[in-house]
């Protein structure tokens, strides 16, 4: 850490700049002791931190560290319900990193150890959990691995790093680092409870393959966007797994759960009043089938994944009234003249981007147009509006 850049007139420069970050390169640092490639550094760290971390934005004397830490930190929505799923006397954060799931931690637990091998970084979070007034956090520059041998704690976390000097961007445990698959007997032997974070792309059976003892799996989106998927294990644990998908919306959150490999028959059946659109979180667990259970509608297509009722329903995603059922056609598209709406696909031929190109349908608008197929496998338009104005 550059200490320079603590300075109360150099802070006070990154609070307040609101300026081009390309032109002040050019200009370079109006600061004699700072330079201008860290300066540049802090500014383009925190203006990524605005909306994702709040809590360290709007503090005073943060330091920031590069801005690839930032991109893959958690957001404090995340980090603050992953913290609300598991509480304790002791922790230990394995993966540390930029220190955000280890702050959430720290309210929830007396004493939290938060372990990162990359020591400038680890010098950088301790500086920040400073600034924000925790006292309960034991920051060690090492790796937390081999840090908590010898050691026992309530709960461990860990957050393997999904980039790899060989294969780039990965997703797959076995190419994470640290290995989670090879160190959970000894990581067991320090706690009888570990929360793993992992990639949204990781497929929920291959990642229950993998890892043993697997208790919860949550599948945790924000705003309909899946950002990853937090796995609960507990020692000796041997049952079937819950899965909860929790969609983190800015004015209602919603939550759907169930037990992996749940099955029932789904019930089937042709457009009604109501149209309804699983959220991302529901999509990624799955539970296709057990909805129609679950809220009474029913499902127009096997592989379709759009469900349908006559009487509206509490749902966990989009909700949608049905004002017209059309064949796809030449004719009937022609004849309806939709010269503006937003278009979704599922379980259709053709992507949204071709049928805009083919139909001359620009986006946007009050109008939802669903393509799809029934389940005599006949190509329909759903014409429908929203109806669900708080999500």
């Amino acid at each position: 850490m550059n200490q320079k850049l603590l300075q109360k007139d150099v802070q006070e420069f990154i609070a307040d700049f609101d300026g081009d970050i390309s032109r002040l390169a050019l200009k370079g640092s109006p600061f004699e002791e700072v330079d201008t490639k860290e300066l540049l550094e802090q500014l383009e760290s925190r203006q990524k931190a605005e909306k994702k971390l709040p809590t360290w934005f709007y503090a005073e004397g943060i330091y920031w560290p590069p801005k690839v830490s930032i991109e893959q930190t958690s957001s404090e929505e995340t980090a603050a319900y992953k913290a609300s799923l598991i509480n304790g006397k002791t922790l230990a954060d394995l993966t540390g990193g930029f220190g955000v799931d280890t702050f959430y931690f720290a309210k929830r637990f007396a004493t939290v150890v938060y372990f990162e091998k990359n020591e400038a970084l680890a010098n950088i979070a301790e500086h920040n959990f400073n600034r924000l007034g925790l006292t309960n956090i034991q920051v060690e520059p090492k790796n937390g691995v081999y840090g908590i041998q010898n050691q026992s704690f309530d709960w461990l976390y860990i957050d393997p790093s999904r980039r790899s000097d060989t294969k780039g961007k990965v997703f797959l445990l076995e190419d994470c680092e640290p290995n989670i698959i090879e160190g959970l007997p000894s990581l067991f032997e320090s706690s009888p409870n570990i929360m793993v974070k992992t990639s949204p792309m990781l497929d929920i059976s291959i990642g229950l393959e993998a890892m043993q003892n697997v208790r919860e799996i949550h599948v945790v989106a924000v705003n309909n966007e899946v950002k990853e998927l937090l796995w609960i294990l507990s020692k000796d644990f041997n049952e079937k797994p819950k899965v909860v998908t929790k969609n983190l919306r800015e004015n209602r959150n919603e939550t759907y759960s169930f037990f992996w490999d749940e099955t029932v028959e789904a019930v089937y059946g042709e457009p009604s009043r109501f149209l309804y659109e699983p959220n991302a979180a529901i999509m990624k667990s799955g539970a296709f089938q057990l909805l129609t259970k679950s809220f009474k509608v029913k499902k127009l297509h096997e592989h379709s994944h759009l469900y349908t009722s006559d009487v509206l329903r509490e749902f966990p995603g989009r909700i949608f009234s049905v004002e017209q059922v059309l064949p796809y056609s030449k004719k009937s598209i022609r004849e309806s003249n939709f010269s503006k709406a937003n278009i979704t696909t599922r379980n259709f031929p053709e992507s949204v981007a071709q049928l805009r190109k083919k139909w001359k349908i620009s986006d946007g608008g009050e109008l939802y147009l669903f393509f799809t197929t029934l389940l005599n496998d006949k190509k329909i338009v759903l014409v429908c509006k929203k109806i669900d104005s708080g999500r």
